[in-house]
Protein backbone atom coordinates (compact mmCIF):
# COMPACT_ATOMS: atom_id res chain seq x y z
CA UNK A 1 0.00 0.00 0.00
CA UNK A 2 1.04 3.13 -0.59
CA UNK A 3 0.06 4.16 2.81
CA UNK A 4 1.42 2.77 5.97
CA UNK A 5 -1.80 0.96 6.71
CA UNK A 6 -2.48 -2.15 8.73
CA UNK A 7 -4.55 -4.37 7.39
CA UNK A 8 -6.65 -4.70 10.18
CA UNK A 9 -10.15 -3.11 11.75
CA UNK A 10 -13.38 -2.71 10.35
CA UNK A 11 -13.55 -2.33 6.57
CA UNK A 12 -17.08 -1.15 4.95
CA UNK A 13 -18.33 -2.31 1.57
CA UNK A 14 -19.42 0.80 -0.13
CA UNK A 15 -22.73 0.89 -1.55
CA UNK A 16 -23.04 2.51 -5.00
CA UNK A 17 -25.85 4.56 -4.97
CA UNK A 18 -27.63 5.49 -7.65
CA UNK A 19 -29.95 8.18 -9.40
CA UNK A 20 -31.89 7.16 -12.70
CA UNK A 21 -29.70 4.60 -12.72
CA UNK A 22 -26.62 6.82 -12.73
CA UNK A 23 -23.77 6.45 -10.41
CA UNK A 24 -24.41 9.65 -7.97
CA UNK A 25 -20.66 10.87 -7.10
CA UNK A 26 -21.78 13.35 -5.18
CA UNK A 27 -23.74 10.60 -2.63
CA UNK A 28 -20.59 8.72 -2.59
CA UNK A 29 -18.65 11.48 -1.12
CA UNK A 30 -21.01 11.94 1.49
CA UNK A 31 -20.87 8.10 2.52
CA UNK A 32 -16.87 7.99 2.65
CA UNK A 33 -16.82 11.31 4.71
CA UNK A 34 -19.88 9.35 6.94
CA UNK A 35 -17.67 6.37 7.34
CA UNK A 36 -14.21 8.18 8.34
CA UNK A 37 -15.72 10.22 10.63
CA UNK A 38 -17.24 6.95 12.39
CA UNK A 39 -13.81 5.42 12.78
CA UNK A 40 -13.94 2.73 9.76
CA UNK A 41 -10.56 1.96 8.81
CA UNK A 42 -10.96 1.13 5.12
CA UNK A 43 -13.48 1.15 1.89
CA UNK A 44 -13.58 -1.75 -0.42
CA UNK A 45 -15.29 0.02 -3.40
CA UNK A 46 -17.14 -1.39 -5.90
CA UNK A 47 -17.57 -4.80 -4.08
CA UNK A 48 -20.52 -7.43 -4.47
CA UNK A 49 -22.27 -4.43 -2.29
CA UNK A 50 -21.09 -1.85 -4.93
CA UNK A 51 -22.91 -3.95 -7.40
CA UNK A 52 -19.71 -4.24 -9.16
CA UNK A 53 -21.27 -6.96 -11.85
CA UNK A 54 -23.47 -4.35 -13.31
CA UNK A 55 -20.94 -1.56 -13.58
CA UNK A 56 -19.32 -0.74 -16.82
CA UNK A 57 -15.48 -0.07 -17.03
CA UNK A 58 -15.83 3.38 -17.30
CA UNK A 59 -17.98 3.35 -14.15
CA UNK A 60 -15.94 1.50 -12.13
CA UNK A 61 -13.03 3.72 -12.40
CA UNK A 62 -15.06 6.70 -11.77
CA UNK A 63 -16.36 5.38 -8.90
CA UNK A 64 -12.99 4.21 -7.42
CA UNK A 65 -11.71 7.48 -8.02
CA UNK A 66 -14.60 9.03 -6.44
CA UNK A 67 -13.54 7.21 -3.66
CA UNK A 68 -9.67 7.85 -3.17
CA UNK A 69 -10.66 11.62 -3.77
CA UNK A 70 -13.08 11.73 -1.26
CA UNK A 71 -10.74 9.36 1.19
CA UNK A 72 -8.20 11.92 1.21
CA UNK A 73 -5.58 9.29 2.24
CA UNK A 74 -7.44 8.93 5.67
CA UNK A 75 -7.77 5.31 5.61
CA UNK A 76 -7.08 2.80 2.39
CA UNK A 77 -9.44 2.16 -0.26
CA UNK A 78 -9.58 -1.12 -2.07
CA UNK A 79 -11.39 -1.65 -5.30
CA UNK A 80 -13.00 -4.65 -5.99
CA UNK A 81 -11.31 -5.68 -9.12
CA UNK A 82 -11.98 -9.93 -9.43
CA UNK A 83 -13.64 -11.86 -12.64
CA UNK A 84 -13.54 -14.91 -14.06
CA UNK A 85 -10.91 -13.43 -16.93
CA UNK A 86 -7.45 -13.37 -15.81
CA UNK A 87 -6.55 -10.84 -18.48
CA UNK A 88 -9.55 -8.58 -17.62
CA UNK A 89 -8.70 -8.74 -14.11
CA UNK A 90 -5.41 -7.42 -14.65
CA UNK A 91 -7.04 -4.64 -16.39
CA UNK A 92 -9.13 -3.35 -14.61
CA UNK A 93 -6.85 -3.87 -11.05
CA UNK A 94 -4.37 -1.49 -13.51
CA UNK A 95 -7.65 1.05 -13.73
CA UNK A 96 -7.58 1.16 -10.16
CA UNK A 97 -3.92 1.44 -9.50
CA UNK A 98 -4.45 4.45 -11.95
CA UNK A 99 -7.14 5.72 -10.09
CA UNK A 100 -5.09 5.72 -6.43
CA UNK A 101 -6.71 2.84 -5.10
CA UNK A 102 -4.37 1.40 -2.27
CA UNK A 103 -5.15 -2.18 -3.17
CA UNK A 104 -7.45 -4.79 -4.68
CA UNK A 105 -10.01 -7.41 -3.11
CA UNK A 106 -9.94 -9.94 -5.79
CA UNK A 107 -12.53 -12.81 -5.68
CA UNK A 108 -11.75 -16.38 -6.90
CA UNK A 109 -12.84 -16.60 -10.37
CA UNK A 110 -16.76 -17.86 -10.36
CA UNK A 111 -18.43 -19.97 -13.19
CA UNK A 112 -15.65 -21.47 -15.17
CA UNK A 113 -14.33 -23.42 -11.47
CA UNK A 114 -10.75 -23.88 -12.20
CA UNK A 115 -9.07 -26.15 -9.98
CA UNK A 116 -6.00 -25.08 -7.32
CA UNK A 117 -3.51 -25.03 -9.33
CA UNK A 118 -5.49 -22.81 -11.98
CA UNK A 119 -6.47 -20.47 -8.99
CA UNK A 120 -3.07 -20.10 -7.93
CA UNK A 121 -1.97 -19.10 -11.05
CA UNK A 122 -4.40 -16.64 -11.51
CA UNK A 123 -3.90 -14.77 -8.33
CA UNK A 124 0.04 -15.17 -9.16
CA UNK A 125 -0.44 -14.01 -12.44
CA UNK A 126 -2.47 -11.07 -11.04
CA UNK A 127 0.06 -10.00 -8.19
CA UNK A 128 2.86 -9.99 -10.75
CA UNK A 129 0.73 -7.39 -12.87
CA UNK A 130 0.70 -4.79 -9.94
CA UNK A 131 2.38 -3.36 -7.14
CA UNK A 132 -0.86 -2.85 -5.61
CA UNK A 133 -2.25 -5.34 -2.22
CA UNK A 134 -4.00 -7.95 -2.70
CA UNK A 135 -6.62 -9.26 -0.73
CA UNK A 136 -8.13 -12.85 -1.85
CA UNK A 137 -11.93 -13.22 -1.48
CA UNK A 138 -12.71 -16.56 -1.01
CA UNK A 139 -16.71 -17.43 -1.18
CA UNK A 140 -17.92 -21.01 -2.21
CA UNK A 141 -21.46 -19.82 -2.18
CA UNK A 142 -20.93 -16.94 -5.09
CA UNK A 143 -18.53 -18.62 -6.94
CA UNK A 144 -19.05 -22.38 -7.03
CA UNK A 145 -14.78 -22.56 -5.86
CA UNK A 146 -12.98 -22.92 -2.65
CA UNK A 147 -9.69 -21.66 -2.54
CA UNK A 148 -8.04 -24.38 0.00
CA UNK A 149 -5.61 -23.29 2.75
CA UNK A 150 -2.59 -24.57 1.24
CA UNK A 151 -3.09 -22.68 -2.01
CA UNK A 152 -3.38 -19.75 -0.12
CA UNK A 153 -0.70 -19.98 1.82
CA UNK A 154 1.64 -20.82 -1.16
CA UNK A 155 0.27 -17.75 -2.37
CA UNK A 156 0.80 -15.44 0.12
CA UNK A 157 4.40 -17.05 0.37
CA UNK A 158 5.20 -16.74 -3.52
CA UNK A 159 3.68 -13.11 -3.33
CA UNK A 160 4.55 -10.23 -1.42
CA UNK A 161 1.51 -8.33 -2.00
CA UNK A 162 -0.46 -11.03 -1.51
CA UNK A 163 -1.55 -9.26 2.13
CA UNK A 164 -4.68 -10.78 3.14
CA UNK A 165 -7.89 -12.68 2.70
CA UNK A 166 -11.34 -12.08 3.00
CA UNK A 167 -12.63 -15.25 4.37
CA UNK A 168 -16.52 -15.91 3.49
CA UNK A 169 -16.27 -19.86 3.24
CA UNK A 170 -18.59 -19.48 6.76
CA UNK A 171 -16.02 -22.29 8.16
CA UNK A 172 -14.54 -21.81 11.58
CA UNK A 173 -12.29 -24.53 11.10
CA UNK A 174 -11.05 -23.20 7.55
CA UNK A 175 -10.66 -20.01 9.40
CA UNK A 176 -8.47 -21.86 11.78
CA UNK A 177 -6.18 -23.03 9.15
CA UNK A 178 -6.13 -20.06 7.39
CA UNK A 179 -4.46 -18.76 10.62
CA UNK A 180 -2.56 -21.66 11.52
CA UNK A 181 -1.19 -22.02 7.95
CA UNK A 182 -0.38 -18.38 6.64
CA UNK A 183 2.69 -16.29 7.41
CA UNK A 184 2.18 -14.73 10.52
CA UNK A 185 1.97 -11.01 8.62
CA UNK A 186 -1.14 -12.38 6.68
CA UNK A 187 -4.58 -11.01 7.57
CA UNK A 188 -7.91 -13.11 7.89
CA UNK A 189 -10.75 -10.47 7.23
CA UNK A 190 -13.84 -11.88 7.95
CA UNK A 191 -16.35 -11.56 4.98
CA UNK A 192 -19.55 -11.82 7.50
CA UNK A 193 -20.92 -9.69 9.68
CA UNK A 194 -22.62 -12.53 12.08
CA UNK A 195 -19.24 -14.19 11.95
CA UNK A 196 -16.95 -11.57 12.47
CA UNK A 197 -16.35 -11.85 16.68
CA UNK A 198 -15.62 -15.83 16.15
CA UNK A 199 -13.43 -15.94 13.32
CA UNK A 200 -11.78 -12.90 15.24
CA UNK A 201 -11.68 -15.40 18.32
CA UNK A 202 -9.50 -17.44 16.13
CA UNK A 203 -7.06 -15.19 14.63
CA UNK A 204 -8.73 -12.56 12.51
CA UNK A 205 -7.95 -9.36 12.03
CA UNK A 206 -11.49 -7.75 11.25
CA UNK A 207 -14.15 -7.62 8.94
CA UNK A 208 -15.34 -6.50 5.25
CA UNK A 209 -18.63 -5.44 6.51
CA UNK A 210 -21.81 -5.29 5.06
CA UNK A 211 -23.83 -3.71 7.83
CA UNK A 212 -21.14 -0.64 8.44
CA UNK A 213 -22.94 1.13 5.58
CA UNK A 214 -25.06 1.87 8.58
CA UNK A 215 -23.42 1.27 11.77
CA UNK A 216 -19.98 2.20 10.84
CA UNK A 217 -19.16 3.49 14.42
CA UNK A 218 -20.43 0.37 16.40
CA UNK A 219 -18.91 -2.47 14.02
CA UNK A 220 -15.33 -0.48 14.60
CA UNK A 221 -16.10 -0.78 18.29
CA UNK A 222 -16.76 -4.38 18.44
CA UNK A 223 -13.32 -4.93 15.81
CA UNK A 224 -11.17 -2.96 17.92
CA UNK A 225 -12.66 -4.64 21.21
CA UNK A 226 -11.55 -8.04 20.06
CA UNK A 227 -8.53 -6.55 18.37
CA UNK A 228 -7.52 -5.12 21.93
CA UNK A 229 -8.32 -8.72 23.88
CA UNK A 230 -11.47 -7.54 25.42
CA UNK A 231 -13.67 -9.91 24.19
CA UNK A 232 -16.57 -9.64 26.32
CA UNK A 233 -17.49 -6.11 24.90
CA UNK A 234 -16.99 -7.06 21.81
CA UNK A 235 -19.30 -9.97 22.66
CA UNK A 236 -21.61 -7.78 23.87
CA UNK A 237 -21.85 -5.55 21.15
CA UNK A 238 -22.18 -8.70 18.99
CA UNK A 239 -25.65 -10.11 20.73
CA UNK A 240 -26.67 -6.43 20.38
CA UNK A 241 -26.46 -5.97 16.79
CA UNK A 242 -26.74 -9.77 16.14
CA UNK A 243 -30.73 -9.63 14.78
CA UNK A 244 -29.39 -6.55 12.16
CA UNK A 245 -26.63 -8.87 11.05
CA UNK A 246 -29.24 -11.47 9.69
CA UNK A 247 -32.13 -8.23 8.79
CA UNK A 248 -29.88 -7.15 6.21
CA UNK A 249 -29.09 -10.52 4.43
CA UNK A 250 -32.37 -11.03 4.48
CA UNK A 251 -32.86 -10.50 0.75
CA UNK A 252 -29.45 -10.66 -1.43
CA UNK A 253 -27.35 -8.20 -0.96
CA UNK A 254 -27.02 -5.13 -1.12
CA UNK A 255 -31.43 -4.85 -1.31
CA UNK A 256 -31.90 -5.01 1.96
CA UNK A 257 -28.79 -2.34 3.13
CA UNK A 258 -29.86 -0.06 0.41
CA UNK A 259 -33.05 0.55 1.75
CA UNK A 260 -32.16 0.89 5.41
CA UNK A 261 -29.48 3.22 4.18
CA UNK A 262 -32.29 5.34 2.41
CA UNK A 263 -34.43 4.67 5.68
CA UNK A 264 -32.10 6.61 7.30
CA UNK A 265 -31.37 9.18 5.09
CA UNK A 266 -28.13 7.83 3.93
CA UNK A 267 -29.18 7.83 0.36
CA UNK A 268 -31.69 9.46 -1.25
CA UNK A 269 -33.01 6.06 -2.86
CA UNK A 270 -32.27 2.50 -2.55
CA UNK A 271 -32.28 1.93 -6.37
CA UNK A 272 -30.89 -1.29 -7.46
CA UNK A 273 -29.94 -2.45 -11.09
CA UNK A 274 -31.32 -5.38 -12.72
CA UNK A 275 -30.91 -8.43 -12.17
CA UNK A 276 -30.54 -7.39 -8.40
CA UNK A 277 -34.81 -5.61 -7.29
CA UNK A 278 -36.74 -4.07 -5.22
CA UNK A 279 -37.28 -5.92 -1.75
CA UNK A 280 -40.70 -7.19 -1.35
CA UNK A 281 -42.59 -5.52 1.06
CA UNK A 282 -43.05 -8.34 4.11
CA UNK A 283 -39.35 -7.93 3.65
CA UNK A 284 -39.01 -4.81 4.59
CA UNK A 285 -41.17 -4.13 6.87
CA UNK A 286 -39.16 -6.61 9.13
CA UNK A 287 -35.66 -5.35 7.86
CA UNK A 288 -37.75 -1.42 9.32
CA UNK A 289 -38.67 -3.19 12.47
CA UNK A 290 -35.34 -4.64 13.36
CA UNK A 291 -33.87 -1.08 12.58
CA UNK A 292 -36.35 0.19 14.99
CA UNK A 293 -35.84 -2.10 17.83
CA UNK A 294 -32.11 -0.76 17.12
CA UNK A 295 -32.97 2.81 17.37
CA UNK A 296 -31.62 3.42 14.17
CA UNK A 297 -35.38 4.63 12.92
CA UNK A 298 -37.65 6.52 15.06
Amino acid sequence: MSMSFALEGSFVALVTPFKDNVVDEQQIQKLVKFQIENGTSGIIACGTTGEAPTLSLEEHGRVVKTIVEAAEKKIPVFAGTGSNNTKHVIEVTKQAERNGANGALIVCPYYNRPTQKGLYHHFRAVAESTPLDIIVYNIQGRTAVNMETATLAKLAQDCPNIIGVKESSGSLDQMTQVVRLCPKNFSMLCGDDNMALACMAVGGKGVISTVGNIIPKQMSELIRAALSGNFQRARELHLKLFPLFKAVFVESNPGPIKEAMAMMKLIDSPELRLPMFEMEEANRQFLASVMREQGLLN
